[in-house]
This record gives structure tokens, sequence and C-alpha cells, in this order.
């Protein structure tokens, strides 16, 4: 099969549940009162730089158990006198889709956001003061939808995740990836209030320069109505960096 071939971690299986691997049959019931409450697929920070020059950092980390996932963030701009912080939860099911996401301004206003499902529909709920009544902007999205926040770029991880589960083929725990071949994706912008199609493709590898040394990664292609971004992942499909040519901007895993 023409593509790539890596091996499978834990962490694509956070999007399907049907390719879940726990550990041998045999020692599932054995391994299920060891194993914690929650696990830990993901945790860190990104770099933000524009221009060559740090302007933030977001810290995040994905837990996954037997209920689904939650993907925390924090993003904060450099210490300054307009210094901007914000938080992020997402709680995804075991299958991949959303459960509740919300969104938090921390410095320097107030405002916040909640999208949950609701009949058949994804609803925003939003107010840039907690003390008045928030707005409704209902969306005729289901709940595959996958949320794509500014200032969060784990998200763009998440959404790889989706992709490696989705478009790649698993077979006896290696995954083989097309090159080229675009899949396209309904995501939710809850900042812009908008949603749009994006398409992902896998390219290759390629020598990319990070923290001043090279290193052969994963690139991956994400395409949406906003332009393009470039993202590399390592052997276990974690992003390592970002560009987005358009913006003179780059995120680099810390």
């Amino acid at each position: 099969m023409k593509g790539k071939t890596v091996g499978l971690v834990g962490i694509s299986c956070l999007l399907l549940a049907s390719i879940a691997m726990a550990g041998p049959a045999k020692d599932k019931d054995k391994d299920k009162d060891k194993e914690p409450a929650g696990k830990i697929v993901d945790t860190g920070s990104f770099g933000v730089f524009m221009n060559g020059h740090r302007i933030a950092t977001e810290k995040f980390s994905i837990q996954q158990d037997a209920s689904g996932s939650i993907a925390k963030s924090e993003f904060k701009t450099e210490e300054g006198a307009a210094q901007a912080s914000q938080s992020s939860e997402l709680q995804m099911a075991p299958s991949g889709e959303l459960k509740k996401y919300e969104w938090k301004e921390i410095s320097p206003g107030k405002a916040q956001a909640v999208i949950v499902p609701a009949d058949n529909l994804l609803v925003e709920r939003s107010t840039n003061n907690p003390q008045d009544k928030p707005e409704e902007h209902p969306f005729l999205l289901p709940t595959s939808t996958s949320v794509l926040d500014d200032y969060f770029f784990i998200h763009r991880e998440i959404l790889a995740w989706k992709f490696l589960a989705t478009g790649c083929r698993r077979d006896n725990g290696l995954v083989a990836c097309p090159q080229n071949q675009q899949l396209k994706f309904g995501v939710i912008n809850p900042h812009q209030r908008s949603s749009m199609l994006v398409s992902v493709a896998f390219t290759g590898k390629e020598k990319v320069p990070v923290h001043g040394a090279e290193r052969e990664l994963d690139h991956f292609v994400l395409k949406s109505e906003a332009g393009d971004w470039s993202m590399w992942f390592d052997d276990q499909f974690k992003l390592v960096r970002i560009v987005v040519a358009s913006d003179n901007t780059e995120v680099v895993r810390d």
C-alpha cells in the first residue's frame, strides 16, 4: 500500500474506540483493576512565534478514560501591560463526538462561551460579561463536528488524530496513510461563531528544523478558507511544529 507505515500508539485510539488496544484479551479483566481513572495521552506546551519572536505559550493536556477524553488548554501571551490569558476544555465521547466545549477569557476581559449538543444541533452560548444573559447561536451541525478554536493549537493535533483514525488503515499494529489524499471535516470555531469545511492530507516525511536541530517528521497539510497550515508530527503522532506562512507564524512544541 502506498503511503507511510508507522507504529500505532494509544493516541490515535482517542477517536475510535473500535481500535483501542488495552493489551491482550486474556489479561484485560486482570489489568482493569490496576488501570488509573484516567490516562494522560499527551501533555506539554507550545511556543507561539511571530516573525521569529515568541509572543505566547499554550499549555495543554489530554486525558482519556472509559467515558471519553478531555483536552484542557491554557493560552497566555508574553508578560506585559496587555497580557492576555484564555482557557478551554474540550470533552469528547469515546467515539470522538463532541460532548461539551467551554472557553473562558481570564484577562484582560471576562468573556466566555459554551457549546453543547441540543436537539440535533450544536448550540453556542456566549457572553462578554458573566453577569449578562448568554446569547444563543445554533449550528445545524452533528456532534461529529471538530472544534478548531483560535489560539488552541492542540485542537489541530486532535483533528489530525481523527484523520488517522478515519483515513488510514491499521494492519498488524501498523498504520498506513495514502499520500496526498485529502479528507474533509466539518469544524466549528467558537471564537468566530462560525463553521466551515476543512481538509487534511498526509504528504510524506520531511526533514525540518526544530529548536536548531534537523528532525525527520511526518508532514500534514490543513487547508481551509482561512489559508493553509503545515503541521509536522513525530512517530507517536504528537504535534511538533506548525507553520502558517501567510501570517509569518510558527508554533513549536517546547
